[in-house]
Parts: structure tokens; C-alpha cells; sequence
């Protein structure tokens, strides 16, 4: 079935496409309407959920720690402070190992106060052990809560999927909404290895002492590896069944290309228009668009940019007295290479600020006439 439906409400029908059973809300703009629209699916019966009103992210988050243990499928969504609020919580939960899925809807963080689009919010929570997915269209955030279930599950990891405010979560397109059968053909029912249960009595969350504590830290480290090559085959099985194709990574136009655009999110969108029209004059550009972040697909990375002559990364996102952080992670997924492309870090687009096609096209030009790197990222569209 074919809707017109906006980022937020897409997310909304692939939960329940999904059967999730235990549902915690907290409200934060912009993901609010998420968890509205679920509600109201459990009012009207359409989803036979245990949908927890709690007092906040932090709560939502534990929640979902203990009602993932007890082996069922779990869902919660935030934005911003919220995300960070729940920065104790996010580490519990993948070192328990839950397959727990969350919405991020991607918002600047404070002060000052702004409740627009920026990636800063996740990327802060990199370390936590959580795999993150980085989404550009309605079709894809509703596609990937399907697929980050079944990565969660096969993997024992938790997932955070990411898209930007308002952007995507308030932007209506049309999206292919699949039929409930199709969905529980290829995610079925969970089927947990370890949960709580009296027949079968275990320690969960216990202490654990340092002959034991390292080599536990190092199965969460394996298992988010394994997404690298999971996801893929995972993806794969997603276009035989639901007939739509998604990888680690998207690489356009890059085959020939000597300048290459890196980019997550809504602004791939913008680039994709850029390469089109600079292919158009003849210029030999391309564009890869970030996916998985965690874990690091650093070796497809490489594969996709090793043969340019230059890489233009534009982040919406800012670690003070760093820069961007995409860029920062492909300056050292390609730094052991004997030959590898120059990268240009930028900044841009944070807090809202529109990305438009004539900044991609300046950014692009800029890098053509530049000599080597500076050591600082450009930020672009900065009023002076």
C-alpha cells in the first residue's frame, strides 16, 4: 500500500509492522509524534503493545532494559537532550546485549536552545555500543526499523537508527507501506536465546570481576563487528522479500570519480542533485553516503574512496575543538593506505541551517582549486 505519510509516521507503521510488543514513551520534539501515533494504534487495537508512560528518557530507556530481558520486542524513540539523558542507559543496554530498537530523531543540543536538525546527538553516543544507521528518505525509515530488528536480534545488539528534524520527521513523501504478512515473513516472531525465566533461573546484570569483565567488553566488540558483514546479507534477504536494496554504505557515480562527497542524512539528497549536474559538464564527481556508522565498515570505505583524488565531507555535526566527526573517522579509516585521496573536512548545516545545492556546488569548487588540507574544517555558510 502506497501512503503519503511524513518520516515520523513512517517509523510509526514499520513498529507495528514489526509486532513490537513493550513501547516507552517520553515526549521530546520532533520524534513526539512517533510515539503519538503508536498510542493511538494501541488505543484502536491495531498494535498489542504494553505502550509505558513514563516520567522521562532516562526511565524510557530502562523500561526497556528490563522488559528486553524478558525476552520480548522492545521500542522506544528521543531527540537531543533526551538522547543524552539517557547516555547510562545506552551503555547498560548494550552491554547487556538487548536487541532493544530506538528512534533518534536528530536535534541540535543545548545551550542554546534549538530544536532543529543536527547529527551531533548521535554521533556524541558513538562509544556507547550501540549500532547506528543513518537514514535520508521516509521509504528508508521505515525500511530500516524492519531491518535493524532483524540485525538487532540475530546479533544480540542494540540499534539507533538516525534521521533529521523536521527535514525528514515533518516532511511528507510517498512511502510503501508492505502488507503485515510480508513483514512477518522476514522478521518473524523474536525468539530470544537468554531471558528471564523461573523454569530456567539466570543472573542477569550482576557483578562480574575482572577475570571475567574483559572478555565480556570484548563479545560486545565482536558482535557489533559482525554488522559489517551481517547487515549486508541481512539487506539482501530484505530486496528478496520487501523488494528494496540497501547496503553499509551507498556509493554513486563513484566508479571514475577524482572528487568524491561523503554525506549522512537529508543532505545526500542535495549532493546527489550536485553530481548529477556537475556529471552533466563533464566533471568526474561522485557521492558516498554513510549508512552504518557503528560499527565502522571501514573496509568498504576505502574501497569506495581509495581511488579518488580528493574527498569533500561535509558533517553536520561539531565536536568542539575537533570538527566534524564523519570526517575525523575517514581521515583514519584511510590513513594506513600507501595511496590515498586528500580529505576536506566541512561543517555545515548545524542547528537547521538549510544545505542547499549552490553550498554543495561552492564546497565542491572550493576543493577542486585547493590545495592540500588546512588543518581545521571548513565551515562553511559561517556569518562573519
Amino acid at each position: 500500500m502506497r501512503k503519503v505519510i511524513k518520516g515520523n509516521h513512517a517509523v510509526s507503521q514499520a513498529v507495528r509492522l514489526c509486532g513490537v510488543q513493550v513501547i516507552s514513551a517520553f515526549p521530546i520534539t520532533p520524534q513526539t509524534s512517533i510515539s503519538e501515533e503508536l498510542a493511538e494504534m494501541c488505543a484502536r487495537g491495531e498494535l498489542e503493545a504494553a505502550f509505558i508512560r513514563v516520567e522521562s528518557e532516562h526511565s524510557a530507556l530502562a523500561a526497556l532494559v528490563g522488559a528486553s530481558t524478558t525476552g520480548v520486542r522492545t521500542f522506544t524513540a528521543t531527540s537531543s537532550q533526551g538522547l543524552l539523558y539517557m547516555h547510562e542507559v545506552l551503555h547498560w543496554a548494550a552491554g547487556a546485549q538487548l536487541p532493544i530498537v530506538m528512534v533518534n530523531v536528530n536535534r541540535a543540543i543545548g545551550a542554546p536552545w534549538n530544536i532543529w536538525a543536527d547529527q551531533t546527538d548521535a554521533v556524541s553516543q558513538r562509544d556507547t555500543g550501540w549500532i547506528q544507521i543513518y537514514t535520508e528518505s521516509c521509504q528508508e525509515a521505515l525500511d530500516n526499523v524492519i531491518l535493524a530488528y532483524k540485525l538487532a536480534e540475530s546479533l544480540s545488539v542494540p540499534v539507533m537508527l538516525n534521521y533529521d528534524a523536521f527535514f525528514l520527521s515533518h516532511t511528507s513523501e510517498v512511502v510503501d507501506v508492505p502488507e503485515r504478512g510480508d513483514v512477518e515473513a522476514f522478521l518473524p516472531a523474536y525468539q530470544p536465546v537468554h531471558k528471564i525465566d523461573l523454569e530456567d533461573p539466570r543472573v542477569f546484570g550482576g557483578m562480574m570481576s575482572p577475570e571475567y569483565y574483559y572478555e565480556q567488553r570484548y563479545l560486545c566488540h565482536s558482535h557489533s563487528c559482525a554488522a559489517v558483514t551481517r547487515y549486508p546479507e541481512l539487506c539482501e534477504a530484505f530486496r528478496n522479500a520487501l523488494g528494496r536494496s540497501y547496503d553499509v554504505l551507498e556509493a554513486y557515480r563513484t566508479d571514475d570519480a577524482e572528487l568524491i562527497v561523503v554525506s549522512a542524512g537529508t543532505i545526500t539528497s542535495v549532493a546527489r542533485l550536485v553530481v548529477d549536474q556537475m556529471r552533466g559538464s563533464g566533471r568526474k564527481v561522485g557521492l558516498m553516503k554513510i549508512r552504518l556508522f557503528r560499527p565502522l565498515p571501514v573496509g568498504r570505505w576505502r574501497e569506495v574512496l581509495r581511488g579518488a583524488r580528493k574527498v569533500v565531507v561535509i558533517d553536520r555535526n561539531l565536536s568542539p575543538g575537533l570538527g566534524g566527526v564523519f570526517a575525523s573517522e575517514i581521515q583514519a579509516a584511510l590513513y594506513p593506505l600507501a595511496r590515498r585521496p586528500l580529505v576536506y573536512p566541512f561543517v555545515a548545516g548545524l542547528g537547521g541551517r538549510d544545505v542547499t545545492p549552490a553550498d554543495v556546488r561552492g564546497m565542491v569548487e572550493f576543493v577542486e582549486s585547493a590545495g592540500a588540507p588546512k588543518e581545521t574544517p571548513v565551515f562553511w555558510g559561517l556569518k562573519q
